[in-house]
């Protein structure tokens, strides 16, 4: 996608979108009330009738009177209207207060990041057009709203033939065919991605049809994400010729109905790329991080939890593993979560970390076992007392 940078180049919020704003104001006027005595008066000629008659005092009174009087039948008709539409309308009033606590929430961060050691990253971006320093703001607005409106539901599997276990042996599966394939890293996590959604959608998917799920949702993501994707019939030559090219096509032309063509999904790698500038971390806890990540591709019970969040637990628990890092009032304001909000995701990466050494599943950990990623797999710390003592907090087993 285009938000793909080098180096963990990505932008940010600044304040001065939340300064003050000027509020125009506007005058409420009464009903325009006809003149009674005087009659209609302008610059039009009005044609002469007859002579004028005198206007008597007590009548010039008494029009000031019944005036006042339709004033205020006018005023407590209004009233009693906007009370009657108040009582008619409580479900519209009650769907706007999340929007409205939403906005609220926004702005106080906002505001509060004024009065916080907060750490300008784009500073030295405007020159690079590359890291579109103007637009990131509304990029990564966009793709908050965006992972809100295309949730994944928690325990979607249920009532379907297709169980976790079924889902964890095909998603070890794809990283195989994914490292075979040298593809890159979105396109594992887009992948992913697109077979919860669909499988959310359409629940009548038989098991002996679900490794063509798989390859069918790799082939899409390999399209969207890819400069040079694999063609088709590589996809149908790695599932042994069980599925041919037909199969694929078809259940691609399925997938993309089901989805409504909405591939397009916030993926945690965007938020990571985000967070690890405005932490500054260097190769180590960001590869730590993406290894993190990727292990929770795997499992199930954590299907629900939004890419954001992962990104940002991830990077948490990395700096702590690494060098005991707080999670300080910087990265709080870019990845919008406190440590407290983090702290019950991080219990369940520490308790996915100690199961992904006695699985059968091994893909995640032999890929990064390489020096490519640094053999951040066989790290010490993943076996040190913080992973256990979250592990522990977790209800993961």
């Amino acid at each position: 996608m285009a938000l793909r940078t080098s180096n963990l180049q990505t932008g940010i919020l600044r304040n001065d979108e939340n300064g003050p704003r000027k509020v125009s104001t506007k005058v409420l006027q009464g009903p325009i009330l006809r003149r009674a005595a005087l009659g209609d008066m302008g610059n039009r000629a009005v044609p002469f009738k007859g002579p004028t008659v005198p206007v008597k005092p007590d009548f010039l009174k008494q029009s000031l009177v019944s005036r006042a009087v339709a004033a205020r039948q006018l005023s407590s008709q209004i009233r009693k209207e906007t009370k009657e539409n108040e009582v008619k309308e409580p479900t519209e009033n009650v769907e706007n207060m999340d929007v409205q606590e939403a906005k609220v929430e926004e702005l106080a961060i906002a505001f509060s990041s004024q009065l916080l050691n907060v750490e300008d990253i784009d500073a030295q971006d405007h020159s690079n057009p590359q890291l579109v320093s103007e637009y990131v703001n509304e990029i990564y607005k966009y793709l908050r709203e965006l992972e809100d409106r295309c949730p994944v539901k928690n325990a979607y599997l249920e009532g379907q033939v297709i169980n976790g276990k079924m889902r964890l042996i095909l998603i070890d599966w794809l990283i195989q065919v994914h490292s075979r394939f040298t593809l890159l890293q979105e396109t594992l996590f887009l992948t992913v991605s697109i077979i919860d959604r669909f499988l959310q959608v359409e629940r009548t998917i038989p098991r002996n049809k679900l490794q063509l799920v798989g390859v069918t949702a790799m082939f899409i993501a390999s399209k969207y994400e890819e400069m040079y994707c694999p063609e088709i019939g590589d996809f149908s030559y790695i599932t042994d010729k069980a599925y041919t090219k037909t199969d694929i096509k078809r259940m691609e032309i399925q997938m993309l109905k089901k989805l409504q063509f909405n591939v397009s999904y916030p993926l945690p790698l965007h938020f990571l790329r985000r967070n690890s500038k405005a932490g500054s971390v260097d190769a180590t806890q960001h590869t730590l991080a993406k290894y993190l990540m990727e292990l929770c591709l795997l499992e199930y019970s954590m299907v629900h939890f939004k890419p954001s969040i992962i990104a940002a637990a991830a990077l948490c628990l990395s700096l702590k593993l690494s060098d005991g890092s707080d999670w300080n009032n910087t990265l709080i304001y870019y990845s919008r979560y406190t440590e407290e909000q983090l702290i019950p995701v991080m219990a369940k990466m520490a308790s996915v970390v100690v199961k992904s050494y006695t699985m059968k599943q091994q893909a995640v950990r032999l890929k990064y076992k390489a020096s490519k990623y640094m053999k951040i797999s066989d790290i010490p710390q993943l076996k040190s007392k913080i992973i256990q003592t979250l592990a522990e907090k977790s209800s993961l087993t």
